[in-house]
């Protein structure tokens, strides 16, 4: 799916970025870099900021451990997805870490077509099936990703009725979970407007419409920032974002609180650009 001044990076990391640069210019289309070793982690990363990816963190926590990453943002998706789904032993083992889990279902995503009322219901059914079989606590968030630039709306909130319609259903009621949305500014704004999300994640996207200068965000996506040796996008919050532990690992299950001060790092566009380009096709 996936920016203030903020950590200052060690010698090496720096030298290893301008030396991708050089080659970069000498050849006319800067290769993608290989994955980065995790050396010179930035020592002041603080609780609110984390990072989504799309395959399973089991067998990188020490890495996650090491760059005290506050939360990690996994994918709920059909059987069908190339791409594994948040599973129970995964959560179990960031949970007994300490690191918050922010849930995101994630599927046909990046195309128009997909979006109306009828999916947003289907979508959120499947989500909710997902959620209480890993054992996310009620009142926690899961966001629903809109991965392209929409410039019509209409379809957007169809598909977000729909989405509270099939939780509301799941639940057998009122619904057990919380609306986010991921997509771009236009589109974070116009779905809180509606009453349709409570939380915004905004992408990393700034050629999206509205997304340069909407400040209304829950979770913003930067680039891969971090010195992991697996691809990433960085995020970072502020306030509650709708995170979770699973209940009997680290804290209690509790919907996540961000820091009121942090500092996350930024990048320039082009090197956004560059950083996606390593986040495989979901």
């Amino acid at each position: 799916m996936l920016t203030k001044s903020g950590p200052k990076l060690g010698p090496i990391f720096a030298a290893l970025i301008f030396s991708g640069l050089i080659v970069g210019a000498c050849s006319g289309t800067p290769p993608i870099p290989p994955p980065l070793p995790a050396v010179n982690v930035p020592n002041n990363i603080v609780p609110g900021q984390g990072i989504d990816l799309v395959t399973d963190v089991s067998e990188r926590l020490d890495e996650v451990k090491q760059n005290r990453l506050d939360f990690v943002a996994r994918y709920y998706r059909p059987p069908e997805s190339r791409w594994p789904a948040l599973s129970v032993g995964e959560a179990q083992l960031l949970s007994g870490l300490g690191v918050k889990i922010v849930a995101v279902w994630e599927w046909h995503s990046r195309y128009a077509t997909h979006f109306n009322y009828s999916t947003g219901y289907d979508d959120a059914v499947m989500a909710y099936g997902q959620a209480k079989a890993v054992g996310q606590p009620a009142g926690s968030a899961i966001y629903f990703a809109v991965d392209f630039d929409a410039r019509s709306l209409a379809p957007i909130d169809e598909y977000f009725r729909g989405v509270a319609a099939g939780l509301a259903a799941a639940s057998g009621g009122n619904a057990d979970y919380t609306i986010g949305v991921y997509g771009s500014g236009a589109v974070c704004g116009a779905i809180k407007q509606a009453h349709l999300a409570q939380y915004t994640w905004l992408s990393n996207s700034s050629s999206w419409a509205e997304s340069i200068g909407y400040d209304d965000w829950n979770i913003r996506q930067g680039g891969r920032s971090l010195p992991l040796s697996f691809n990433h996008d960085f995020d970072e919050t502020k306030d509650e974002y709708g995170g979770f532990l699973l209940a009997g690992y680290g804290e209690p299950a509790s919907a996540g609180i961000g820091p009121r001060d942090h500092n996350p790092p930024q990048k320039p566009q082009e090197q956004q650009a560059q950083a996606s380009a390593l986040i495989p096709l979901r």
